[in-house]
């Protein structure tokens, strides 16, 4: 019963930080759009359009799927994607990555951490 509960301990621990190794701060975000990272906002267009961080361009995350084509470009540069909780970005990153992006981050908890940082939104 031990082990199995330290197994579960292990692989909880393996799996938050894979999904948070390209997690960066609203801090970072900013930082990286200021050398010419590219910003995608993944929540839905009616969200986009009721507030979003400035510069950034609205993709769903069905559309990620095809950023190789769409995206291609950016490959080499950093790419930061949000969605509101930062669930949705953590995949589009996973997808990004395995695309041949190279520098593929997700803003940590989402939108959720930008405002919580008072940061404005267009």
């Amino acid at each position: 019963m031990a082990a199995a509960a330290a197994m579960l301990v292990v692989i909880y621990e393996i799996k938050v930080r894979r999904d948070s190794f390209a997690a960066i701060s609203p801090q970072d975000l900013i930082h990286l759009q200021n050398k010419g990272g590219l910003v995608i906002d993944l929540r839905t267009l009616e969200l986009f359009t009721a507030g979003h961080i400035s510069g950034a361009i609205q993709m769903d995350s069905a559309a990620i799927l095809s950023a190789h084509r769409t995206l291609q470009k950016h490959q080499n540069k950093p790419v930061i994607v949000y969605c509101e909780s930062g669930s949705t970005g953590a995949s589009a990153v996973r997808v990004l990555t395995e695309q041949g992006f190279k520098q593929a981050f997700n803003l940590r908890n989402g939108l959720g951490s930008w405002r919580s940082d008072n940061l404005p939104l267009s």
